[in-house]
């Protein structure tokens, strides 16, 4: 069973706006609630793929109570541990003018010391039956950005892969954990390095380096430049299909969802990165945060190329 972690629990709402602009009334064209939270996101797509999962993580409110039932919706074993606060909201706005897209987040929860121990509790429990672990996000109040590492190496010990995405403070934390995969963009791969990511060749120099340094391999998602994933062994350029784009919030979470198939599934990584990007360019054709459509994955996924690099 393929178990999904998120301390953060969240639902996205994207409003649709012609453009945006300071010190006016903006009217939406339409609005779309949909998941949020890079681990959830994944059990959602997974979802979608028939593939089952277990989520753990806290949730909170009559908010917590919506995601819960969405990921039910899609056929997810929901665990999530009731905290205080609210389990947050955040807004996406897609300018409909081409002109991009920007994310609003917000941090509602609040995680006591009994809560976390609660989720460890949980989490260890899920060990012997898992076969691989996605874990990450922003964390709440409450939660350490050492439990993150904690975490990670629960899972290695007992032999379980796992596969981590976060950003700043919280990645630099959890990658001491030594987790089998990371998936930074080019900003928080510079973060990782100290140092900007302005092309590819920086971009597989920079994952070699942090490779070499903590032993995990590294899929780096690089806008219009496609990705690069930089495996222990080779590497390969996966350059993006073109499609009309309709929100790219939560496509990097489709790469979450694809890689813990295949390695929930004993494949190779691979094949993996392969769905992964089907289901990635898939969420790029729907207003929904990590949503897609199981039609548009498989009519896509032949067309993902691995090409090796450099």
């Amino acid at each position: 069973m393929i178990v999904t972690v998120t301390t953060n629990t969240t639902l996205d709402r994207t409003l649709f706006v012609p453009n945006f602009g300071l010190n006016r009334t903006i009217r939406a064209t339409r609005t779309v609630l949909s998941m949020g939270g890079k681990p959830t996101d994944a059990s959602f797509i997974l979802g979608e793929l028939g593939i089952p999962s277990l989520a753990l993580g806290f949730a909170a409110g009559l908010t917590g109570q919506t995601a819960e039932a969405m990921l039910r919706r899609r056929g997810v074993t929901v665990d999530f541990i009731p905290v205080g606060g609210e389990t947050r909201i955040n807004t996406v706005i897609v300018c409909e003018d081409g002109s991009g897209q920007s994310t609003i987040t917000t941090s509602t929860l609040e995680v006591s010391p009994a809560h976390i121990a609660a989720l460890r509790q949980r989490y260890t429990a899920a060990l012997p039956e898992a076969t691989c672990i996605v874990i990450g996000g922003t964390v709440p109040r409450g939660f350490a950005l050492e439990h993150y590492a904690e975490f990670i190496s629960k899972a290695k010990v007992k032999g379980v892969p796992v596969i981590f995405d976060a950003s700043g403070e919280a990645l630099l934390a959890g990658i001491k954990g030594r987790p089998d995969f990371i998936k930074p963009n080019r900003e928080e791969l510079g973060t990782l390095v100290g140092r900007p990511i302005e092309s590819p060749e920086a971009a597989y120099d920079a994952a070699r380096e942090v490779q070499t340094q903590y032993g995990v391999s590294c899929i780096v998602t690089l806008d219009a430049d496609g990705a690069l994933a930089v495996l222990s062994e080779r590497a390969y350029r996966i350059p993006p299909l073109e499609v009309e784009v309709v929100s790219t919030a939560g496509a990097g979470d489709g790469v979450l969802a694809g890689m813990a198939a295949a390695l929930s599934r004993g494949d190779p990584p691979e094949e993996g990165l392969r769905l992964g990007f089907a289901a990635a360019t898939a969420v790029l054709l729907t207003p929904g945060t990590a949503d897609c459509r199981r039609a548009d994955v498989e009519r896509f996924l032949p067309q993902i190329r691995l090409r090796p690099y450099p």
